[in-house]
Formats: structure tokens, C-alpha cells, sequence
């Protein structure tokens, strides 16, 4: 019988294709599109209730790379400040901010 955490715990539709970008970041070094894609997935996943490895694994990438989440989002706001780090691919006329 599933425990109440087991039963409300959701599956991200993008958790697939993010689990590939957190697997990159643990094995790369902290450049500027590596911080904003860090970035981008710590506020997509904050609070979501699911994802737990997902979670746990962005925690550990904090340690590894010897960050606070209030130092992340600064250096990626510098970053964004002076450099359009995403490009638009194809068509696409937005980021992916979801």
C-alpha cells in the first residue's frame, strides 16, 4: 500500500529531458550556460511536489560546484546582465522557462 508522500508525489512532464541536463551538469564544470541551465532547472523544480531525485541530485550539484542557491541565481543574473545565454533555436520565440 503506497504512503501519503508516495500518492501525491507528481512526474514533471519535462523530468525525461531534465534528468539529461542534471546528469551533464554533475559530470561538467560551472560555465555561464552551465549556471543559467542549473539555474533554470533549480527554479522549475522548487517546490514541485515530485521529482525527489531530480531535487536531491540539483542539491548535489550546490555542494559540488561550492554554491548557495543565493549565489547561483546572482551569478546567473550577472550572466543573463551581460550575455544572452540561450539562442533561439529553430522557430522557438521563447525559453524555456516552464
Amino acid at each position: 500500500m503506497p504512503t501519503p508522500k508516495q500518492t501525491q508525489d507528481q512526474k514533471h512532464p519535462l523530468e525525461k529531458q531534465d534528468r539529461e541536463i542534471v546528469n551533464r551538469l554533475l559530470q561538467e564544470e560551472p560555465t555561464d550556460y552551465n549556471l543559467a541551465e542549473f539555474a533554470r532547472l533549480r527554479i522549475r523544480y522548487q517546490n514541485f511536489p515530485g521529482a525527489r531525485e531530480t531535487q536531491k541530485d540539483l542539491d548535489r550539484l550546490l555542494n559540488l560546484w561550492q554554491l548557495t542557491e543565493a549565489a547561483l541565481f546572482e551569478k546567473t543574473r550577472q550572466i543573463h546582465l551581460k550575455a544572452q545565454v540561450y539562442k533561439k533555436r529553430g522557430d522557438e520565440s521563447q525559453q524555456d522557462w516552464s
